[in-house]
C-alpha cells in the first residue's frame, strides 16, 4: 500500500511539473520539397519591385573577315566609324572608307535587381546593317543606357556566334543566325539602380498566372508558416494577382522571403484547351471536362490526275502532232467512326479522343465543333 501511494504521489508531482513548464515556441517547419504537382511559391509568384531593367546601346563590331556592312549602303555605319576615329585623333572626314570589316550593331542586356557597380552581365549583340556574319568580331566599348537615359553599363569583348554561313557560286549554306551573338560577362556595371531591398514600401507577392484560388492558397500556406514561427498571421490576398505580407519585427527580410519562397502549394489550373493550327499542337488542361456528346468525323478525299496524251497523225498526212488533255477525277470518303465523348477528368477525355483514331488536325476540328455545341466546359484558345 505504501509503495502504491508513493507511485501515485510521484505521478502527480511529474504531471504538475509538466503542466507548469513554460511552453516551448514551435519551430518553423522545414520547407517541403515540391513533388507530386506541388510547386514552390518562388516559382509561381515574384516579389513586387524586385525586377530586371532593360538597357540598350549602339556600337561597332570590328575584326570581321569581309562580312561586315557595306558602307555605301549602311551610311550610319560609316558615320559611326568616322566619329569613333575622330575621337581617337584620326581625321577621315574627307576620305572614302571602303572597309568591310566593320558592322553596326545593337547591344541589349537585362540589368538584374540591386546589382552593384563592378559586376558583370551577359549581353546580346545583333547586326543593324547588311552584314552577312558577325563571326570572329569584337565589340568595341559601347555604353548601355536605360529608359531614363542614364548609362548603367559598358559592353566590350569578343562575340560568341553559333551560326555560320558558307556560299559558293551555285549554292549557299546557312545554319543558325550568323548576324547575332552573345558576349558572356561582356558588360561591366558602372551605375547602380536607385533603391534598395530594405526601401520597399510593402512586401507583395505577385502571381505570374493570376487566379483567386491560387492567391488564397498562397496566403494560407504563408499564414500556416507564420503561425508556427511568429504566432500570428502575416499574409492576406488582395486580389487574384497579389498577396500582401506584413513585416515581422524580429525577422531579417531576405531570410523571410527566402523561407516563404520555399513553401509549396498545388496551384489551381484553369480549364483551358490551347490549339495551334499551324503545327497541329493540342494542349488540354487538367480540369477540362466535356459533357456527354456523340462525335463522328470522316474525311473526303478528291484526287485530280492529269495524264496528257500525244496524238500522232498518220504517215504522209497533213496532220500535226498535238497533245490531248486527259483528266481523271476520283472521290473517296473514308468511313467515319462514331464515338461518345464525355469525361470527368483528362484521362477519360484523351481515351475518348483516341477511340476515334484521329490526327491532331482532326482533333482540333472536333474540339472547335464541340465548343460550338456547348459541350466543351473549358476555354478554347486558338493560336
Amino acid at each position: 500500500m505504501m509503495r502504491a501511494a508513493f507511485r501515485i504521489a510521484l505521478a502527480l508531482v511529474v504531471a504538475l511539473v509538466v503542466a507548469s513548464a513554460p511552453a516551448v515556441p514551435a519551430r518553423a517547419a522545414a520547407p517541403v520539397i515540391a513533388s507530386g504537382g506541388y510547386t514552390r511559391i518562388k516559382d509561381i509568384a515574384s516579389l513586387k519591385g524586385v525586377r530586371d531593367n532593360q538597357i540598350v546601346g549602339y556600337g561597332l563590331v570590328t575584326g570581321l573577315q569581309g562580312t561586315g556592312d557595306t558602307l555605301r549602303n549602311a551610311q550610319f555605319t560609316e558615320q559611326a566609324l568616322q566619329s569613333m576615329l575622330d575621337r581617337m585623333g584620326i581625321n577621315v572626314r574627307d576620305a572614302r572608307l571602303r572597309t568591310r570589316n566593320v558592322a553596326a550593331v545593337m547591344v541589349t542586356a537585362d540589368l538584374p535587381p540591386y546589382v552593384g557597380a563592378g559586376s558583370r552581365i551577359d549581353v546580346t549583340v545583333t547586326s543593324l546593317g547588311d552584314a552577312t556574319s558577325l563571326r570572329g568580331g569584337t565589340l568595341l566599348m559601347t555604353p548601355l543606357s536605360g529608359g531614363d537615359g542614364n548609362v548603367y553599363a559598358a559592353a566590350q569583348g569578343p562575340l560568341a556566334v553559333s551560326g555560320f554561313s558558307a556560299q559558293g557560286q551555285a549554292e549557299q549554306l546557312t545554319q543558325g543566325v550568323p548576324t547575332a551573338g552573345r558576349i558572356p560577362n561582356g558588360a561591366l556595371i558602372e551605375r547602380e539602380v536607385p533603391g534598395a531591398f530594405r526601401d520597399l514600401p510593402e512586401l507583395i507577392f505577385e502571381l505570374k498566372n493570376p487566379d483567386f484560388k491560387t492567391a488564397t492558397m498562397i496566403a494560407d500556406a504563408i499564414n500556416a508558416y507564420a503561425v508556427g514561427r511568429f504566432r500570428h498571421r502575416i499574409a492576406s490576398p488582395r486580389d487574384q494577382r497579389s498577396v500582401v505580407l506584413q513585416r515581422p519585427r524580429d525577422m531579417i527580410l531576405p531570410r523571410l522571403v527566402a523561407e516563404i519562397g520555399d513553401l509549396t502549394i498545388q496551384p489551381d489550373v484553369p480549364a483551358r484547351v490551347v490549339v495551334d493550327q499551324r503545327t497541329g499542337t493540342v494542349v488540354i488542361g487538367r480540369n477540362v471536362q466535356i459533357s456527354t456528346v456523340a462525335v463522328t468525323h470522316g474525311n473526303l478525299t478528291v484526287r485530280v490526275t492529269e495524264t496528257p496524251e500525244v496524238s500522232q497523225p498518220a504517215p504522209f498526212s497533213n496532220g500535226q502532232t498535238t497533245v490531248v488533255p486527259r483528266t481523271e477525277v476520283a472521290a473517296r470518303e473514308e468511313q467515319g467512326k462514331l464515338a461518345v465523348l464525355g469525361g470527368s477528368d483528362l484521362q477519360t477525355l484523351v481515351r475518348g479522343l483516341n477511340q476515334v483514331g484521329l490526327k491532331p488536325t482532326d482533333i482540333i476540328a472536333i474540339l472547335q465543333a464541340v465548343k460550338t455545341a456547348g459541350a466543351l466546359q473549358a476555354e478554347l484558345v486558338v493560336q
